[in-house]
């Protein structure tokens, strides 16, 4: 009996640690990824429904985005190969190009921030003719002292 008592003693004090503000939040699990990630794609593909013309055709939307990410990433081949199942689709090919232009227009990713390929091609996918984002601002230099 005095066993039990001693390590559920010891364990109390972790366990009062655990309730603490300072952890960070459960991660989530596989699971709750994947409908996360799902109701992600269900918005995402609303979201780009509202273009006109067959621009916003699931089909459409689907190929166009791949095809934009496999020639920012000079995958020519492969893109010219899932163009003519975009065209099959009846796919508008001049919102292809406005897409890519916009991609373009906004620079090369930055390694360090969390922003991914995919969601820019996206963001560019629904409004092509967004302007580019702001540079990031760079330190101004000090004013120099007038002698």
């Amino acid at each position: 009996m005095s066993g039990f008592l001693l390590a559920t003693a010891g364990a109390l004090p972790a366990s009062a640690q655990s309730t603490t503000g300072d952890q960070k939040p459960a991660e989530q699990t596989p699971e709750q990824q994947a409908k996360e990630a799902q109701r992600r794609s269900i918005e995402e593909y609303a979201e780009a429904a509202k273009l006109p013309g067959n621009a916003g055709l699931p089909e459409c939307v689907w190929s166009g985005r791949r095809i934009a990410m496999l020639l920012w990433r000079d995958d020519i081949d492969t893109a010219r190969r899932h163009m003519e199942l975009y065209e099959r689709f009846g796919c508008p090919t001049e919102h292809l190009k406005i897409a890519f232009r916009c991609l373009v227009r906004q620079g090369n990713l930055d390694p360090k921030a969390q922003e991914k390929l995919s969601e820019r091609v996206h963001a560019c996918w629904v409004n092509p003719d967004a302007p580019p984002p702001a540079p990031p601002a760079a330190a101004t230099p000090a004013p120099a002292a007038a002698q």
